[in-house]
């Protein structure tokens, strides 16, 4: 993912998600899902320990 705001990575997340409920057994859904919780786990983690 680029260099994004923690706001746009907590929306891409949401929208990612909602992706995988609307189709399940997709696997790149579920990976683009993945990136997009990882991504934002990786900001969160970064900015507490800041």
């Amino acid at each position: 993912m680029s260099r994004s705001t923690t706001e746009e990575l907590q929306h891409a997340t949401v929208e990612q998600l909602m992706a995988v409920i609307g189709a399940p057994d997709d696997e790149s859904v579920a990976e683009a899902a993945d990136a997009a919780v990882r991504a934002l786990d990786e900001r969160l983690r970064a900015e507490a320990a800041a």
